[in-house]
């Protein structure tokens, strides 16, 4: 019983040591600029080029917002967020799991709201912002398998708050 223990116990780093590696991202960092000579410059972050999008990418040519809030559009969409949303997002600025979606609007713009609901995987693999909040919120959102629509609404939800 007691060597059982004691062999867990030594387990104990190595699994916390691969749970922080599976966890961490694999983003290179820019380096810091050195003032020795003749060093290397930072590396800068390039955007992905558009032919590496997934298919059915949102731009912002993809999107039309009217002044006024499509009231049916948001009914749809809190039915969507009672259904899949609510447990890790709030309605408020409040974070839960995941960023509370008051104000997202103005942080964020509508065509990276929208690919973040329909491509999640490959934002979390191809954007800085998004790979920034897998690194604050410890957590990937899981696909939600929404349509394009959906999204919409759920846009439009967002921008009611």
């Amino acid at each position: 019983m007691h060597t059982s223990f004691s062999l867990r116990r030594s387990f104990l780093p190595l699994s916390i040591a691969l749970l922080v590696a599976a966890c961490s991202s694999d983003t290179p960092k820019a380096a810091a600029p050195s003032d020795t000579p003749g060093a290397a410059a930072p590396v800068e972050e390039k955007a992905p080029e558009a032919s590496s999008f997934p298919a059915g990418f949102i731009t912002a040519q993809d999107i039309t917002l009217d002044k006024d809030i499509d009231q049916g559009m948001v009914a749809e969409a809190k039915k969507i967020f009672d259904a899949k949303c609510h447990v890790c997002h709030g309605l408020t600025e409040e974070k839960v799991v995941g960023p509370g979606w008051k104000g997202v609007i103005n942080e964020r713009k509508p065509e990276w709201i929208m690919n973040m609901m329909l491509h999640t995987q490959w934002m979390v693999e191809n954007d800085p912002d998004a790979q920034a909040l897998v690194e604050e919120t410890k957590t990937v959102m899981p696909d939600q398998e929404l349509t394009k629509d959906q999204a919409r609404a759920m846009l439009e939800l967002i921008r009611s708050l």
